[in-house]
């Protein structure tokens, strides 16, 4: 198992990660039996929680080459924070440990793509979509608007979570954007 304890050394491993992933056809991380058998007996004990885009083509896993029990993952359309989003990230900050929140969102997402296009939808989508438009404003670029709604959602983060960073011991929140094209992430 690997043993993570600070942001600075979460972050290394996921840029480790990514250039790993870059320059391989495969993920390298640990998904064998011994791994599952290992997690299921000991638990989980991961370095970072990445909240991600619910996208099909950004597979957090998989972007910085991590096995079973290394990351926690939360997929949202858009990444945008809400209640249980908040709440996931509390978990896996207080009970699993996590030094390291990671933002990531990514190059032609869908979400942003149909507000900055001016669609309307109907139901539970809109509520994304107006958390997107709030986070976004005039930005009319798809790459400015990705990186102004990741850093929204570290905001709510940071607000969320105001009195567990009040004495400067929470996980750190950093942002990213992944380019699905090239696979790089690009930390802000």
């Amino acid at each position: 198992m690997i043993h993570i304890k600070t942001a600075e050394e979460a972050l290394g491993r996921l840029r480790q990660g990514n250039e790993e992933y870059l320059s391989h056809h495969m993920n390298t991380g640990d998904i064998s039996p011994e791994k599952r058998f290992e997690t299921a007996e000991k638990g989980q004990v991961p370095f970072a929680c990445v909240l991600s885009c619910s996208d099909s083509r950004v597979i957090p896993e998989n972007i910085f080459c991590v096995g079973i029990g290394e990351i926690f993952v939360i997929r949202v359309a858009g990444n945008v924070v809400g209640d249980y989003e908040l709440g996931s990230i509390e978990y896996a900050e207080h009970h699993l440990g996590c030094p390291l929140i990671l933002v990531l969102g990514h190059t032609d997402c869908g979400a942003i793509g149909a507000v900055l296009g001016g669609e309307e939808e109907e139901g539970h989508i809109c509520g994304i979509m107006d958390e997107i438009r709030g986070a976004i404003g005039e930005e009319s670029d798809p790459y400015q608007a990705a990186v102004l709604n990741v850093k929204n959602s570290m905001q709510k983060i940071h607000d969320g979570m105001e009195k567990d960073n009040a004495d400067g011991k929470g996980a750190a929140v950093v942002g990213a954007i992944y380019d699905i094209a090239s696979g790089k992430v690009e930390f802000l």
